[in-house]
Protein backbone atom coordinates (compact mmCIF):
# COMPACT_ATOMS: atom_id res chain seq x y z
CA UNK A 1 0.00 0.00 0.00
CA UNK A 2 1.40 3.52 -1.03
CA UNK A 3 1.95 5.85 1.90
CA UNK A 4 -0.39 8.53 0.84
CA UNK A 5 -3.30 5.52 0.32
CA UNK A 6 -2.27 4.26 3.79
CA UNK A 7 -2.49 8.14 5.26
CA UNK A 8 -6.43 8.27 3.51
CA UNK A 9 -7.70 5.37 5.17
CA UNK A 10 -6.74 6.64 8.58
CA UNK A 11 -8.48 10.37 7.71
CA UNK A 12 -11.77 8.93 8.13
CA UNK A 13 -14.55 12.35 7.91
CA UNK A 14 -14.77 12.06 11.59
CA UNK A 15 -10.86 12.41 11.95
CA UNK A 16 -10.92 15.56 9.63
CA UNK A 17 -13.72 17.01 11.88
CA UNK A 18 -11.41 16.49 14.82
CA UNK A 19 -8.63 17.97 13.30
CA UNK A 20 -10.85 20.82 11.81
CA UNK A 21 -12.21 21.13 15.83
CA UNK A 22 -8.36 21.59 16.86
CA UNK A 23 -7.52 24.47 14.40
CA UNK A 24 -10.72 26.09 14.41
CA UNK A 25 -11.78 25.47 10.68
CA UNK A 26 -14.93 23.95 9.04
CA UNK A 27 -14.65 20.62 7.95
CA UNK A 28 -14.23 21.31 3.88
CA UNK A 29 -11.73 23.93 4.67
CA UNK A 30 -9.72 21.11 6.66
CA UNK A 31 -10.37 18.79 4.40
CA UNK A 32 -8.70 21.28 1.80
CA UNK A 33 -5.89 22.34 4.06
CA UNK A 34 -4.96 18.65 4.74
CA UNK A 35 -5.12 17.27 0.78
CA UNK A 36 -2.40 20.44 0.34
CA UNK A 37 -0.27 19.93 3.46
CA UNK A 38 0.19 16.09 3.22
CA UNK A 39 1.77 15.69 0.22
CA UNK A 40 3.61 18.79 1.02
CA UNK A 41 5.07 17.04 3.86
CA UNK A 42 5.85 14.11 1.72
CA UNK A 43 7.73 15.83 -0.60
CA UNK A 44 9.85 17.95 1.58
CA UNK A 45 10.81 14.09 3.15
CA UNK A 46 11.51 12.98 -0.21
CA UNK A 47 13.84 15.95 -1.12
CA UNK A 48 15.80 15.59 1.85
CA UNK A 49 15.87 11.89 1.67
CA UNK A 50 17.57 11.91 -1.39
CA UNK A 51 20.69 13.18 0.79
CA UNK A 52 21.91 10.04 2.26
CA UNK A 53 23.18 11.55 5.92
CA UNK A 54 19.57 12.74 6.04
CA UNK A 55 17.98 9.50 4.61
CA UNK A 56 19.78 7.87 7.45
CA UNK A 57 19.10 10.46 10.13
CA UNK A 58 15.62 9.83 8.77
CA UNK A 59 15.68 6.00 9.30
CA UNK A 60 16.94 6.03 12.80
CA UNK A 61 14.39 8.46 13.33
CA UNK A 62 11.52 5.64 12.16
CA UNK A 63 13.65 2.98 14.39
CA UNK A 64 13.30 5.12 17.46
CA UNK A 65 10.09 7.07 17.91
CA UNK A 66 7.60 6.26 15.31
CA UNK A 67 6.04 2.52 14.73
CA UNK A 68 3.11 3.15 13.27
CA UNK A 69 1.23 2.85 16.12
CA UNK A 70 -0.66 6.08 16.26
CA UNK A 71 -2.34 4.96 13.56
CA UNK A 72 -4.09 2.41 15.31
CA UNK A 73 -5.30 5.39 18.25
CA UNK A 74 -5.84 8.49 15.72
CA UNK A 75 -9.19 9.03 17.99
CA UNK A 76 -7.24 9.06 20.38
CA UNK A 77 -3.79 11.08 19.17
CA UNK A 78 -6.27 13.99 17.76
CA UNK A 79 -7.97 14.56 20.66
CA UNK A 80 -4.55 15.53 22.66
CA UNK A 81 -4.12 11.69 24.32
CA UNK A 82 -1.11 11.31 22.63
CA UNK A 83 2.51 12.46 23.98
CA UNK A 84 6.08 11.74 24.09
CA UNK A 85 8.52 12.24 20.69
CA UNK A 86 6.47 9.89 18.53
CA UNK A 87 4.04 12.95 18.50
CA UNK A 88 6.39 16.04 18.37
CA UNK A 89 5.10 17.36 15.26
CA UNK A 90 6.95 20.91 16.39
CA UNK A 91 10.50 18.82 16.44
CA UNK A 92 9.25 16.75 12.82
CA UNK A 93 8.51 19.89 11.09
CA UNK A 94 12.18 21.75 12.08
CA UNK A 95 14.05 18.40 10.62
CA UNK A 96 11.28 18.59 7.77
CA UNK A 97 11.59 22.30 6.78
CA UNK A 98 13.81 24.01 8.50
CA UNK A 99 13.89 27.85 8.35
CA UNK A 100 11.01 27.29 5.41
CA UNK A 101 8.63 26.59 7.74
CA UNK A 102 7.03 30.27 8.38
CA UNK A 103 6.92 30.31 4.63
CA UNK A 104 5.01 26.58 4.16
CA UNK A 105 2.70 28.14 6.34
CA UNK A 106 2.12 31.68 5.15
CA UNK A 107 1.44 29.67 1.16
CA UNK A 108 -0.72 26.89 2.19
CA UNK A 109 -2.98 28.88 4.46
CA UNK A 110 -3.17 31.84 1.78
CA UNK A 111 -3.30 29.28 -0.81
CA UNK A 112 -6.06 26.88 1.27
CA UNK A 113 -8.01 29.83 2.80
CA UNK A 114 -6.66 29.39 6.05
CA UNK A 115 -4.52 31.66 7.83
CA UNK A 116 -0.94 31.12 8.50
CA UNK A 117 -1.65 30.55 11.87
CA UNK A 118 -4.12 28.05 11.81
CA UNK A 119 -1.69 26.02 9.61
CA UNK A 120 1.06 26.24 11.60
CA UNK A 121 -1.31 24.52 14.02
CA UNK A 122 -2.45 22.00 11.34
CA UNK A 123 0.99 21.01 10.52
CA UNK A 124 2.27 19.50 13.74
CA UNK A 125 -0.49 17.60 13.77
CA UNK A 126 -0.13 15.96 10.53
CA UNK A 127 3.74 15.19 11.10
CA UNK A 128 3.43 12.71 13.22
CA UNK A 129 0.79 11.06 11.00
CA UNK A 130 3.17 10.61 8.10
CA UNK A 131 5.92 9.25 10.03
CA UNK A 132 3.83 7.15 11.67
CA UNK A 133 2.89 5.76 8.16
CA UNK A 134 6.22 6.23 7.26
CA UNK A 135 7.49 4.08 10.32
CA UNK A 136 4.97 1.25 9.82
CA UNK A 137 6.02 1.08 5.84
CA UNK A 138 9.56 0.49 6.99
CA UNK A 139 9.00 -2.37 9.21
CA UNK A 140 6.68 -3.97 6.77
CA UNK A 141 8.73 -4.18 3.74
CA UNK A 142 12.15 -3.92 6.06
CA UNK A 143 12.99 -0.89 4.19
CA UNK A 144 16.65 0.31 5.57
CA UNK A 145 17.92 4.33 4.21
CA UNK A 146 18.01 3.64 1.00
CA UNK A 147 14.80 2.09 0.70
CA UNK A 148 12.72 4.92 2.68
CA UNK A 149 14.76 7.19 0.17
CA UNK A 150 13.15 5.03 -3.05
CA UNK A 151 9.62 5.02 -1.29
CA UNK A 152 9.72 9.10 -0.90
CA UNK A 153 10.71 9.48 -4.24
CA UNK A 154 8.43 7.33 -5.88
CA UNK A 155 5.36 8.86 -3.68
CA UNK A 156 6.52 12.39 -4.91
CA UNK A 157 6.49 10.89 -9.03
CA UNK A 158 2.69 9.71 -7.66
CA UNK A 159 1.57 13.15 -6.20
CA UNK A 160 3.41 14.65 -9.89
CA UNK A 161 1.23 12.22 -12.11
CA UNK A 162 -2.15 13.33 -9.70
CA UNK A 163 -2.02 16.85 -9.59
CA UNK A 164 1.08 18.02 -11.86
CA UNK A 165 0.30 21.56 -11.23
CA UNK A 166 0.82 20.89 -7.27
CA UNK A 167 4.14 19.96 -7.60
CA UNK A 168 5.19 23.32 -8.78
CA UNK A 169 3.49 24.57 -6.21
CA UNK A 170 5.06 23.00 -3.52
CA UNK A 171 7.87 23.10 -5.26
CA UNK A 172 7.96 27.08 -5.01
CA UNK A 173 7.00 26.75 -1.07
CA UNK A 174 9.95 24.24 -0.47
CA UNK A 175 12.54 26.88 -2.16
CA UNK A 176 13.90 29.41 0.19
CA UNK A 177 14.08 32.15 -2.59
CA UNK A 178 10.21 32.28 -2.85
CA UNK A 179 7.63 34.23 -1.52
CA UNK A 180 4.83 31.52 -1.64
CA UNK A 181 2.75 33.99 -3.94
CA UNK A 182 3.25 30.74 -6.16
CA UNK A 183 0.39 29.12 -3.79
CA UNK A 184 -2.36 32.15 -4.69
CA UNK A 185 -4.17 29.46 -6.46
CA UNK A 186 -3.54 26.35 -4.80
CA UNK A 187 -7.50 25.54 -3.84
CA UNK A 188 -7.70 24.86 -7.67
CA UNK A 189 -4.78 22.18 -7.81
CA UNK A 190 -5.90 20.15 -5.00
CA UNK A 191 -8.64 17.88 -6.57
CA UNK A 192 -8.00 14.60 -5.70
CA UNK A 193 -4.51 14.27 -4.25
CA UNK A 194 -5.66 12.10 -1.91
CA UNK A 195 -8.75 10.41 -3.67
CA UNK A 196 -10.88 12.94 -1.55
CA UNK A 197 -13.54 15.52 -3.30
Amino acid sequence: MALLDMIQQRLDPRAVQQIGQRIGAEPGQTNQAINAAIPMLVAAMANNASDPARASGLAHALEQDHDGGLLDDLQGYLAGGAAGRAADGQGILEHVLGDRRSTVEQGLGKGTGLGAAQMAQLLPLLAPLVMAALGRMKRQQGLDAGGLAGVLGGEREQIQRRAPGLMGALGGLLDRDKDGSVVDDLGGMLGGILGRR
